[in-house]
């Protein structure tokens, strides 16, 4: 099925997504690439303004999707270690921003632990703007995604979305139980969708945010992505969500 079936509706991001994304080398979802950068193109048309961060930039494969959907004078922080498999990953990544057209002045790359950060050594970084929009794809363990969802919620703007990587994985069966203890913690906060699968290595997201934007951004992701919505939703017990997906089909019964 085609990926592209889903489009962020930002025209230099669809390009990127359609001619350059699958040459950038990583693992992340070309499908759940464009609909993040469609909640971006969401958020800007609400006048929702700010920087965006990736925790787990690897090659930059998908934070050069997040670039192409900035809005003008905004950045994208990418943050990571730059240790695996080789530490010219760093470069690697760099010299991707740079061959894919994103702006200098429109990119960090800090090579640093989201371990060690406090909200106010990230939010110095981002020259005290909150940032609208998080993707955490940092170490895949329930401590540090725990401590990376306390971090990214501490700094987000109050109608900020987090998308979180590798949901649902059946290598990483323990993050949910840190999503759950963190919905725990933060009743403020709910799940807004899921972003289905295109397969094991391309795994579900899940996007959060405050529950007073979730009727709003559901509404938008339903005007705009009503195809690639599957009928039964999610049930994320008391509340149910989207799930986002290019395969809409609802089990045979045989």
């Amino acid at each position: 099925m085609d990926a592209l079936k889903a489009k962020s509706g930002i025209a230099a991001c669809d390009a990127y997504l359609a001619g350059g994304y699958n040459s950038v080398v990583g693992m992340s979802s070309q499908f759940a690439a464009a609909i993040t950068s469609g909640l971006l193109r969401i958020q800007t048309a609400a006048g929702v303004k700010g920087p965006v961060v990736e925790v787990g930039a690897f090659e930059g494969r998908f934070l050069i999707a997040l670039a192409k959907s900035l809005a003008p004078g905004e950045i994208v922080l990418g943050i990571d270690l730059f240790d695996w498999p080789n530490p010219e990953v760093e470069q690697r990544c760099i010299a991707n921003c740079d061959k894919h057209g994103v702006p200098r002045d429109a990119r960090v790359i800090w090579k640093t632990d989201s371990r060690t950060l406090t909200p106010e050594t990230l939010l110095a970084k981002l020259g005290g703007k909150r940032p609208r929009l998080q993707h955490i794809d940092g170490e895949h363990s329930r401590k540090v995604l725990s401590n990376d969802l306390e971090l990214a919620t501490a700094v987000m703007d109050p109608a900020g979305i987090l998308v979180l990587d590798d949901m649902l994985h059946p290598g990483y069966p323990t993050l949910m139980v840190a999503v759950h203890e963190y919905l725990e913690r933060h009743p403020e906060m709910c799940v807004l969708a899921i972003i289905d699968r295109e397969t094991i290595v391309a795994a579900t997201k899940f996007v959060l945010c405050r529950k007073e934007w979730f009727k709003r951004y559901e509404d938008a992701l339903l005007a705009d992505y009503k195809d690639n919505v599957w009928p039964l939703g999610a049930d994320f017990e008391p509340h149910w969500c989207l799930v986002l997906s290019l395969d809409t089909r609802l089990a045979a019964i045989t």
